[in-house]
């Protein structure tokens, strides 16, 4: 730390304002990337409250601002949204630099209500918005949002959609193309393993790629009993199941790397060669499926891109809460 930015005692913003020579309202607007102060001051500043350790008091914002400037996204602890979720945490965090907002994880188990974590949060006040995934058509913390205007966006869509700040991957073009995919190379029966169908990213694939199976003539089947979600035991049983009832599927979608990979275990173990005897299309965020089986198709999902996207439209949602909301449909390329 440089001499000039030594000080004695917990840093405020009276520190920053002696050792930059700015007023103090000066430097509380710079910290809050303020419009009308220049892109040269507002570092100049961010550089001094680094060097000297400067960390906004929360409690005190609160109650001058009746702000926190933290985010929190709420994420529920099954394994297969935290592995999906790993890069949305990463990029929303790395959204928020650079700016007064920090971000705060708040986890919610399987068999906790989701809409626990999000009362606290409003109740407690502890984050001016919200990010939330794992969308329903008809999400009752969307619908209590909405309702007491607190501000949030959702990686996924709604029913209501178009009064809300979101960010999605357009799901029913993703299971377009899968069977489109699939028909291309022959392939006649076709089976899906979705996620689980109170969820609107799993209804609109499901819809999406069961219209298109029947547009094609081909037979279509998807998996009712058994999620993208579940362990591999479960999905691995499934899809030998699906063989040994004689459907003997010759296409399989999948709606995550993950549950591709237990399929994967499912067929090799039951002596099916992918790409061969059956082609084996997945979505996928990691960019690891190619390098597990180079025979798997694969549909990439851009998470990072939706996690910067989301922490700026829940941030456009707390500071111009009279515009409209910011809203994008990722379309998939395959």
């Amino acid at each position: 730390m440089s001499s000039e930015a030594k000080t004695s005692g917990r840093p405020t913003l009276k520190t920053i304002a002696k050792l930059s020579g700015l007023a103090v309202p000066t430097v509380s607007r710079a910290l809050n990337n303020a419009p009308d102060i220049g892109e040269a001051t507002k570092a100049r500043v961010r550089e001094i409250a680094r060097d000297i350790g400067y960390q906004p008091n929360r409690a005190g914002l609160r109650l001058r601002t009746g702000k926190t400037n933290v985010i929190a996204l709420i994420l529920s602890t099954q394994h297969e949204v935290i592995n999906h979720t790993a890069r949305l945490i990463t990029s929303i965090a790395a959204a928020t630099r650079n700016t007064p907002y920090h971000m705060i994880v708040t986890p919610y188990f399987p068999d906790q209500d989701p809409m626990d974590p999000v009362r606290y949060v409003v109740e407690t006040r502890s984050a001016d918005g919200l990010i939330l995934n794992q969308t329903r058509p008809e999400d009752p913390r969307v619908a209590y949002l909405m309702r007491i205007g607190f501000p949030f966006a959702t990686h996924g869509q709604t029913s209501w959609s178009d009064r809300h700040p979101f960010y999605d991957f357009d799901n029913a073009t993703f299971g377009k193309l899968c069977v489109q995919n699939l028909v291309a190379r022959g392939r006649k029966r076709i089976l899906m393993l979705a996620p689980p169908q109170t969820e609107f990213y799993a209804i609109e694939m499901i819809r999406a790629a069961r219209a298109e199976a029947a547009k094609s003539n081909v037979q279509f089947e998807l998996i009712e009993d058994v999620t993208s979600y579940q362990s591999a035991p479960a999905i691995l049983n499934a899809i030998i199941a699906r063989y040994q009832s004689g459907f003997s599927p010759d296409g399989i979608i999948s709606a995550s790397a993950d549950a591709a990979m237990r399929i994967t275990a499912g067929l090799e173990g039951s002596g099916y060669v992918i790409g061969k005897d059956v082609d084996l299309i997945s979505k996928e965020a990691s960019r690891i499926l190619k390098s597990f089986r180079k025979e798997i198709l694969v549909v990439p999902e851009d998470v990072t891109k939706a996690g910067d996207f989301l922490c700026r439209a829940v941030m456009h949602a707390v500071d111009h809460p009279d515009m409209p909301p910011m809203q994008h449909l990722e379309q998939p390329e395959g």
